[in-house]
């Protein structure tokens, strides 16, 4: 019987992608200006990917930062080179270490497939200390788009050499989700915000990461 294999979104799921801001900044308007920053990373890489066209995460990171920094001046705009370097050394979040070596105890084989650029991915799986639990850390660089596309989750079938069904792939993000769940991966849903529910994907819903290694999934 195979390995079962667990795959995880890195940005969001693994990585708290405002714990850059919260290195420098705090309140309500630096709390304003990181979902800004993150919501326009995103949008940048599904808009590219519409049009045909790749750039890499890290330059829609740096662009995003602008955006956001010039839509909330209050923020100190020379504190830019220091939210980037950040994203080199995301904290990740308590339970994803235990998680992945509960996963690794029990035999399973692990994963990051990721937006993030080769640099950005291992920047922070060393800063976190996580090498060690993953079998694979993947790059949608290989293929140039970015998630939801199709082509971005066959990497995970390609590294592994396994079928879809065997995969269960972990985000916090309800689309990428949707993503994963429309090329036939098992899916769980990390709801640590209490988010209802979108795109029409059904999967399991999970709290946190620590809820992972006891689910049962169909």
């Amino acid at each position: 019987m195979p390995s079962p294999i667990y795959v995880f979104d890195a940005y969001g799921t693994l990585f708290d992608v405002h714990a850059a801001i919260r290195r420098f900044a705090s309140g309500p308007d630096a709390e304003r200006m990181s979902e800004i920053w993150r919501g326009k990373q995103l949008e940048y890489s599904w808009t590219l990917t519409l049009a045909g066209r790749y750039e890499e995460f890290w330059t829609l990171t740096e662009r995003a930062l602008d955006y956001a920094l010039e839509r909330v001046p209050v923020v100190d705009k020379t504190l830019k080179p220091k939210l980037m370097n950040a994203y080199y050394s995301l904290d990740a979040f308590p339970d994803a270490r235990t998680t992945l070596k509960a996963l690794k105890a029990r035999g399973a084989r692990t994963g990051i497939l990721s937006n993030g650029s080769p640099a950005m991915l291992k920047g922070a799986v060393d800063a976190a200390k996580l090498g060690g639990e993953l079998d694979e850390v993947l790059s949608v660089d290989a293929v140039k788009m970015f998630k939801p596309r199709m082509e971005v989750y066959r990497l995970v079938t390609d590294a592994f050499k396994c079928r879809r069904a065997e995969v269960v792939f972990v985000s916090s993000n309800r689309w990428d989700i949707m993503g994963a769940t429309t090329f036939g991966f098992r899916c769980a849903w990390v709801n640590r915000a209490k988010l209802p529910p979108e795109y029409g994907a059904n999967c399991t819903t999970i709290p946190d990461l620590a809820a992972l290694p006891d689910l049962v999934l169909n």
